[in-house]
């Protein structure tokens, strides 16, 4: 075997390597997204049921808010990465003409990365907040479901989400063309 078909098979396997690899991060940064599709899908068809119910039968479903409460909350905070990452907030630009472009970059940047420091702090204010729920055992009211598992939830994604702007903004430094716009 030639040294040529050597270097190409050793090629080969490490672009293989390399697209196995992005593919895994590929599916763990879609994996949050596909949770919130289907937490809406499950609200969607639980909305549909409780008002045929409330409707044909006079028998609402009892859970229903406690369990639109709890798919709000997936949906939102298992979105806010992912939306974060692409840039996907409402953004007010009334001002961007008033930057150039170098200057907006530095912007961007602070903004990113004190954004992602700030959002820190209501993460661990969650986190606390879910642990002394725990501590007093704290349920909902119909359901009986422990009301911490929700607030884990919420203080995991928020601090995901304070990650993922903080790895934006130093994106941002070192790399802006692999920040999507």
């Amino acid at each position: 075997m030639s040294e040529q078909t050597k270097a190409v098979k050793e090629m080969i396997g490490e672009a293989e390597i390399s697209l196995r690899q992005q593919s895994i991060w590929h599916y763990i940064a879609v994996a949050p997204t596909w949770l919130s599709a289907l937490t809406l899908f499950a609200l969607m068809i639980m909305t549909f049921a409780d008002v045929v119910l409330r409707s044909v039968a006079n028998n609402p479903i009892e859970s229903a808010t406690e369990l639109t409460r709890f798919f709000m909350a997936i949906i939102v905070f298992s979105s806010l990465p992912i939306v974060t990452w692409k840039g996907g907030h409402i953004v007010v630009d009334l001002m961007d003409p008033l930057f150039s472009s170098k200057v907006a970059r530095v912007r961007d940047i602070v903004i990113d990365l004190l954004s992602g420091v700030i959002l820190l702090w209501p993460a661990r204010r969650v986190w606390e907040l879910a642990e002394r729920a725990r501590d007093f055992g704290d349920v909902t009211e119909y359901l009986g479901f422990p009301q911490f598992i929700i607030g884990w939830f919420i203080a995991f994604f928020t601090f995901v989400t304070a990650f993922v702007l903080i790895v934006r903004g130093l994106v941002r430094i070192f790399a802006p063309s692999k920040v999507p716009t």
